[in-house]
């Protein structure tokens, strides 16, 4: 059982939902970024701290477990998303930040302590450019569990979740629905 199944199992057998966090890899920085991912993963006073500079609204999960970390794919054109996420896109990308730069936050994470299961989520674009096959291996090498795709076709969607799969990962395919298509078939 991959370990994003075996998290939300053992949630289930708590008796609780499971608390998925998110944040923009790179952002404030890269270099703190997979310290941040453990504060969140311990949900201790530095996630407290971290939380505390985002916003008073959710205190609350402070003195939660982190689960699951969504780390966001920095992209120019994120249009599902809000003006925070937008603006922290931004920031990262005139920082910098590269899938290259994700994984070795990924990898830098793991080396100190990291076991949560770490989802990649954004949009396809920077997938496709850095290439399917080479990104699924150095995913795997780097620690991330999978994705979570935002504007994969459906049509597209079923071959990139047979490639995770192959390559034991996890996808989660969010299709953005767009008045131009006349139907669209959930399985």
């Amino acid at each position: 059982m991959d370990q994003l199944k075996k998290t939300f199992a053992r949630c289930a057998q708590e008796g609780r939902p499971a608390l998925v966090t998110y944040v923009t890899a790179g952002f404030p920085t890269a270099a703190e970024t997979p310290d941040i991912m453990l504060a969140m993963q311990a949900g201790g006073a530095g996630m407290q701290y971290f939380l505390a500079c985002i916003s008073d609204n959710v205190r609350w999960c402070a003195n939660d477990v982190v689960d699951v970390i969504e780390l966001g794919l920095p992209f120019t054109d994120p249009i599902a998303d809000g003006p925070t996420i937008q603006m922290s896109n931004l920031k990262t990308l005139d920082n910098g930040v590269t899938i290259s730069s994700m994984l070795q936050m990924v990898k830098d994470a793991r080396q100190k302590g990291l076991h949560v299961p770490v989802l990649f989520m954004g949009y396809y674009n920077p997938i496709m450019r850095y290439g399917e096959s080479e990104l699924l291996a150095a995913s795997r090498t780097a620690g991330v569990d999978g994705f979570i795709i935002v504007d994969l076709p459906p049509e597209e969607a079923v071959r990139f979740r047979n490639q995770c799969r192959d390559a034991g990962l996890v996808t989660s395919l969010i299709p953005i629905v767009e008045a131009t298509w006349h139907c669209l078939t959930i399985h």
